[in-house]
């Protein structure tokens, strides 16, 4: 029994020296290991995807993925035994730990009862594109980690659970904001060569600053993407982020959160659209899903809210 155990387990093979064509979505691979579907998935291509899953017990060898897959953890406490050749990692599932599978590594997997986790798909181009628009080095090899103690990537993507139903603009720029930094924390704490990030220099040029705004402004989902808006301030991703909140004290993400709560407040207090119309002229895709965005900023519903500010 044991030398069958043993003949299963899977054989070292360098990342770089599986073909990459060979390699499954990592969804795909997810899906098939864990015998289930992710309760909720939002993915915005190329920044990468997020999952929630919750799964039984797993007892199988993860074959090689295309993408990177980050793992947090956000209830309870579960033993993981990793195997990859003779090398054995064991660790405790909870909150405030975190476990990378890079893209092209295999192991074999042992956890003995259900449990939930949020995945972070991060392609190795979005880890690339962050390293070069972070003026870092190439990194190196992302490091294999199980369980590893992490409390700030772990809170970063559990933060994103709240996001996943989301097909708002909101929430997919909260998205590409949150996807690009993990993969910084992934450059700062989780790869073989320390990572020197450079600081951004000043804030958006009035013209840029300005463009900015207009997009954000716009109920158009592809406007508001973090791509369209640091093209038109002629940035990186990442050096747009840092200028924009150091012209306005805001990240894009928190900056169209907090218009579109103006907005909401004002079209509630002076005027007397329903919720319905006030939620499509918003750009939300439902009542509900206004609803719950406003409640997460306010600690309130829109009726009540309206009715204590008239």
């Amino acid at each position: 029994m044991l030398r069958e155990r043993a003949e299963a387990l899977p054989v070292p093979v360098r990342r770089d020296e599986f073909p990459i064509a060979d390699r499954r979505p990592a969804d795909v691979e997810m899906a098939r290991v864990l015998k289930a579907t992710p309760l909720r998935m939002a993915a915005d291509p190329p920044s990468g995807a997020i999952t929630y899953w919750e799964h039984g017990a797993l007892h199988d060898v993860i074959e090689p993925m295309a993408e990177h897959v980050v793992m947090v953890y956000p209830a309870g406490f579960q033993r993981l035994e990793r195997r990859t050749g003779k090398s054995v990692a064991v660790g405790t599932a909870r909150p405030g730990v975190v476990t990378v599978i890079p893209a092209g590594s295999t192991s074999r997997w042992d956890i003995h009862e259900p449990m939930k986790v949020i995945q972070l798909y991060l392609p190795r181009a979005t880890l690339l594109r962050v390293s070069g628009d972070a003026d870092k080095v190439a990194p190196g090899d992302l490091l294999e980690r199980t369980a590893h103690p992490d409390s700030m990537t772990s809170r970063l993507l559990m933060s994103a659970a709240d996001f996943l139903d989301g097909r708002e603009p909101l929430d997919a720029l909260f998205r590409q904001q949150l996807i690009d930094l993990l993969a910084t924390r992934l450059l700062a704490a989780h790869v073989s060569s320390s990572a020197i990030f450079q600081p951004a220099a000043g804030g958006l040029s009035p013209t840029g600053l300005r463009r900015a705004i207009q997009r954000l402004r716009s109920a158009n989902e592809a406007d508001v993407s973090l791509a369209a808006l640091a093209s038109d301030a002629g940035l990186s991703r990442f050096h747009f982020c840092r200028a924009f909140k150091e012209s306005t004290g805001l990240s894009p993400h928190a900056w169209l959160r907090q218009h579109q709560l103006e907005r909401a407040m004002k079209m509630l207090r002076e005027t007397d659209e329903s919720v319905v119309s006030i939620a499509a002229a918003l750009g939300y895709a439902s009542q509900s899903a206004f609803a719950a965005a406003f409640r997460r900023l306010t600690n309130e519903t829109p009726c009540n809210w309206r009715r204590r500010a008239r």
